[in-house]
């Protein structure tokens, strides 16, 4: 485990609660739907909507998740300005011993969720968690895009094989693809190191997906990463209604944001809210880890509201 690794992870719940502030909706659906709201009256982002928490193997907690979810989409309802994002290991699936359990129990879940959220047009983004969970997750993907419309996925361009990932996405069907680094350390024989790598990668997918005919999600806080995409994607004439941007809600990236909704695309941020408090904590930490800048941001945003700036 790295020195930063360690230190956030000895750093009290309280602190990180002041860091989690920018980049969590709050407690309860209610705070993550009332934020998403908030972003497109003001602003014009669309959000995509997450119930924090990972690695869950109480059926009872797992099963109340999942009402979580049906309420979530009853709360949203018809609306054009937000998509829900889930994750396998809060909806049944869970390693113990280095093995993998729950795959099927994991999949009637999603599916009850999708079924649901068809219904109000919300479309259903399956999250990809660390590698272990990647085959399970695609293959979950690949079965419920032969019966819905409304799922998507995440393919994170660190990984040595998400160029094959993306030749296996199914051809006969536009597939909705979050294309990110990833936030998950993962070890050098099945992942790039060194992050202008991955970046130089996540240009290269999203290119690939396009030419594939999928629909890209590139999820980047880089912004000369960002204008090099819209420079491609202006000069290949590439219809904005076949790809979009997304980011975490937090990260202090306001112009670049508003120069890509006004431009027509859509510019979606990722809002996480909470039922227990521990999953924002452990998902602040997990940022907090990957990027120490994270820290700076709040610091600077707290001290501008302390001082007025």
């Amino acid at each position: 485990m790295s020195i930063r690794n360690i230190i956030v992870n000895l750093m009290p719940s309280p602190l990180v609660k002041v860091f989690a502030r920018p980049y969590v909706a709050g407690q309860g659906i209610d705070a993550g739907i009332n934020t998403a709201k908030k972003l497109w009256e003001e602003k014009k982002l669309h959000s995509t909507i997450d119930l924090l928490g990972e690695e869950i193997k109480e059926k009872e907690e797992i099963e109340n998740n999942v009402q979580i979810y049906f309420n979530l989409l009853d709360k949203l309802g018809k609306q054009e300005f937000a998509s829900v994002s889930l994750k396998p290991t809060q909806l049944g699936v869970y390693r113990e011993g280095g093995k993998i359990y729950g795959v099927d129990y994991c999949y009637e879940n999603i599916e009850k969720i999708i079924k649901k959220a068809k219904g109000y047009g919300i479309h259903i983004t399956i999250d990809m968690e660390d590698h272990p969970f990647t085959d399970l997750t695609l293959d979950m993907f690949k079965s419920l895009r032969n019966k819905y419309d409304n799922v998507g996925t995440v393919l994170q361009s660190r990984l040595f094989r998400t160029k094959q990932d993306i030749l296996n996405l199914p051809t006969d069907k536009m597939c909705k693809i979050r294309t990110c680094i990833g936030i998950y350390k993962e070890p050098p024989e099945v992942a790039l190191q060194d992050k202008r790598q991955m970046k130089e990668k996540l240009f290269e997918y999203m290119v690939l997906l396009l030419e594939r005919g999928h629909y890209p999600e590139i999820a980047t806080h880089d912004e000369k990463l960002i204008e090099r995409c819209i420079e491609y994607l202006d000069k290949n004439n590439v219809p904005k209604d076949r790809y979009e941007f997304q980011m975490l809600m937090g990260v202090p990236r306001e112009k670049i944001q508003r120069k890509i909704v006004e431009r027509g695309n859509v510019m979606r941020l990722y809002v996480p809210f909470a039922e227990k408090w521990k999953y924002a904590i452990a998902y602040c930490k997990r940022r907090l880890a990957a990027n120490p800048m994270m820290g700076a941001y709040v610091i600077k945003n707290l001290f501008g509201k302390t001082t007025g700036r």
